[in-house]
Parts: structure tokens; sequence; C-alpha cells
């Protein structure tokens, strides 16, 4: 059989070593091509005590209409009333969900997004990650603070895309929307959020690796969403991460690791940080084919000039990682619902 394999599960596979008991419908898979793939049933994870994944991310949809509408209009400068009324809610309604959201008000959340913050954000980060560069890491490893393991496949792996290589997947509702996660047995090896359809964001984790076996498996991904969306979470977790790519890419990507929550970079200090100052369009090719979304934090990249710039997964939703990750470092900020 060409190309990847996508194993249909019943849900009866044994973990503990015993041969695995899976469905025999097991059908040829490619880029584009239609699939009819049994989903397992999946529970709904609470993102705080009151607050379920599901919700955030329904709510994720009219914040990103928002972030959309302000878009389109920013030299109109639309108050809040305006922004609601585009969206369908009262401005009662989406302070509410803001606030629930994000934890803090949306003109708070909103001023995040401007272009002086922008800068601002870049001011700040200069130094940190000048630093952060310095001291760095030769090869991937741990990295300090953010409790995240790399592993980079060897070169044959590389080159064999994947073959040998079984890697379960599940789509999950998160604070910013279906997402799609990818792991091997020796971590995470793709998140991308779903944006036409659940088909599209499958056939990418084909394309990236195309001579792996694919199984669904809802239940081995859905540990991982609290860790990945939750940044009080995630530095008490010990992920893994499972990467191909070439070299360059990866240093791109350890590079990209070294920014945190809440600091910004340019394509041009990115590339300063690895050691080549002249290869910043090379720097945004490998930073727009990162296959770890998030955790791997390509949407901390920004233009000079202080405009937020694009993004795999759309400029809004890159506005409200962003303005999400600010609101929640800022805790003297936040406010109960």
């Amino acid at each position: 059989m060409i190309g990847s394999e996508i194993i249909r599960s019943t849900g009866l596979e044994e973990r503990s070593g015993e041969q695995m008991q899976l469905s025999k419908n097991r059908v040829a898979f490619g880029p584009g091509e239609p699939y009819n793939v049994q989903r397992i049933p999946k529970e709904t994870q609470m993102y705080n005590n009151t607050y379920t994944y599901h919700q955030a991310s329904e709510d994720y949809r009219r914040i990103e209409q928002a972030i959309l509408f302000l878009e389109k209009n920013k030299n109109l400068q639309p108050e809040l009333k305006d922004i609601a009324g585009e969206i369908g809610i009262s401005e009662y309604h989406f302070q509410r969900l803001f606030t629930r959201w994000a934890g803090i008000s949306p003109k708070r959340f909103l001023q995040y997004l401007t272009k002086q913050s922008a800068k601002e954000w870049l001011e700040k980060s200069e130094n940190l990650l000048e630093t952060a560069y310095q001291v760095g890491l030769s090869s991937l490893g741990r990295l300090h603070d953010l409790f995240i393991t790399t592993e980079a496949i060897t070169p044959g792996e590389y080159k064999s895309h994947g073959a040998g290589l079984t890697i379960r997947y599940g789509i999950h509702e998160t604070p910013f929307g279906k997402a799609l996660v990818g792991i091997t047995d020796r971590g995470i090896c793709h998140l991308g959020f779903v944006e036409s359809g659940e088909g599209a964001a499958i056939d990418t984790l084909v394309l990236e690796w195309k001579q792996a076996r694919l199984m669904e498996d809802h239940q081995a991904t859905a540990i991982f969403v609290k860790p990945i969306f939750d940044l009080k979470r995630r530095s008490g977790s010990n992920l893994k991460l499972h990467l191909r790519g070439t070299n360059f890419q990866l240093k791109v990507w350890e590079a990209l690791m070294n920014i945190q929550p809440g600091r910004v970079t340019t394509y041009e200090r990115l590339a300063q940080g690895i050691g080549d100052s002249s290869a910043s369009r090379a720097v945004g090719n490998a930073v727009g084919h990162n296959p770890v979304a998030v955790l791997i934090p390509c949407h901390r990249v920004i233009r000079k000039v202080g405009e937020f710039g694009n993004y795999r997964y759309g400029s809004a939703r890159k506005k409200a990682l962003l303005g999400w990750e600010a609101s929640q470092l800022n805790t003297s900020e936040r406010v109960l619902v």
C-alpha cells in the first residue's frame, strides 16, 4: 500500500504490549482524497472548574469574528457596542464572553492587539531574547522554563517520511477552535488548527508523514490538550516533541521555543539568533512549516514595524493567541466572571 494508512479504531486496542485488536477496515489515504473515519467517543474536558473546552472553542468563534471585524475597520476605531452588534450579541454579553474566555475585559484585551502594543512587546523582548539566544542550546534537548523535551528524527527517518512509524491522532476542541494533535511513541509530532475542515487538517498530517501509519485515537491524544493550552499546567508537565525537519528548520524551531509567553521577536532577530543574519527569508519559510503550533510558538514572530503579520492559521488566531497569552500572564488585570 502506497502512502499513509488511516486505521479506523474500534477502541479495543490493548496498549500493554498484547496484540492490538483493530478494525479490518483499512483505507489508503492521500492528500485531497475523501475519507470516512469513525470517531471514538469523546469526553468533555474542563478548561477550568466551571468552563469546558467545548464552551471555550465556541466562544473563540465569536472572538475571531470580533478580531476580523476590527482588522477590516481599524481606521474607524469601532466601539465595543459596534463590535458586539457585528457578531450578533449585546454589549453586555460581549463583555461576559470575553471575560470568560480571556479573563480580562474586551477593552483591555483589544488594547493588546494594537500596533503600539506590538512595538512595546518588541522593545521589552529584545534584551531577554538576546540573552536567551546567547545561552541557547547547541542541540535539541531540554529547553529552560518551558519543560519541553525535543527529539529530532534521524536522517534516515527523515528520508523515509515516517515509514514504520505509527501516529495516533485526535481532533480536539481548544480555546482557539478545533485542533488536530498527532503523537508517536516518542512525543507530539503534530499540532495544527482545523480551518477548512477536518479532512484538510488530516491531509496536512499525511503530507508531513507520508509513509507513516495513522490511527485515530482520541483518548491517547486527549491527555495533551490541557498541558498545551494551560500555561500554568504546562510548567508542571514534561511534554515531549518528536520533530521531522531539516537541520536548518530544527535550529529555527529551537530558537522559537526560547521565546517565552508574553514576548515576541522578528524574523530578522530570529535569523540573528541562529547566527545567520542574512537568512531572514529562509527563517520565515521554516517558521511557516512549523509542525507543532503553540508549543513551537511561531505566532510570537511579528514584523519589525510592529505589524502582527501573517500566520499559517490566520491572522485573527495569531492575535488571539498573543492577546490570550498576555492576559494569562498579567494576573493583576484578571477579573472574575
